[in-house]
């Protein structure tokens, strides 16, 4: 009776694990992974159905971690984890999603100084279009008058324009390294200490 019984439990287990490979071939990584979560309850020990949980798992977090479901991304890790903890995938998965909420943290804090950062980045392209508009008017009126004066304005605007873009450039540089490393405020201080010019410094 034992011997049929467990022929009944392995029957029923693998079934769960041909529906867990059907779900993972169509795309359904929740649906695979919930397949294969059952076999398990089913069938602890066998090495097939505990194999194909942990891959189902992984491929599970890796797409609630892309959704932007940090959460339940290490939620459904740790449930692997439980079966194989030395998972090298797992741990991979693990590191890159802990990476994404520090990071995620670390922008949520100082989203009041990076949002005023844009700002003034934004400001500042916007007068390099002011800047151009004006040289262009130089440029018009001396194909009207002819007077070198317009094209010594447009020349010494052209000048500046060109500093400017540069330095623009170079703000924007640092503004794009910052939000992407993100570094932690020390101890005591906090994203008012950062000035604009601490912030983004003008070369």
């Amino acid at each position: 009776m034992s011997g049929c019984a467990h022929s009944v439990v392995s029957w029923v287990a693998q079934t769960r694990v041909h529906q867990g490979r059907i779900a993972l071939a169509r795309g359904d990584v929740r649906g695979a992974e919930r397949s294969y979560r059952l076999a398990l309850k089913i069938d602890p020990h066998d090495a097939t159905v505990r194999a194909g949980y942990v891959a189902a798992a992984a491929d599970l977090a890796h797409k609630q971690y892309t959704l932007g479901d940090l959460q339940g991304a290490l939620g459904t890790i740790r449930q692997a984890e439980r079966i194989e903890p030395k998972n090298l995938r797992l741990q991979a998965l693990r590191a890159e999603i802990e990476s994404a909420r520090l990071k995620e943290s670390i922008v949520s804090s100082n989203y009041p100084t990076y949002r005023s950062a844009a700002r003034r980045i934004l400001e500042a392209y916007t007068q390099l279009d002011i800047a151009n508009r004006a040289i262009l008017r130089n440029l018009h009126r001396f194909s009207y008058t002819y007077d070198t004066a317009d094209l010594t304005s447009a020349i010494k605007a052209s000048y500046e324009l060109e500093l400017d873009v540069a330095r623009n450039t170079n703000r924007l540089i640092a503004y794009r390294q910052l939000v992407s490393s993100g570094v932690p405020n020390a101890p005591g201080s906090s994203s008012s200490n950062l000035g604009g010019a601490s912030l983004l410094p003008l070369p």
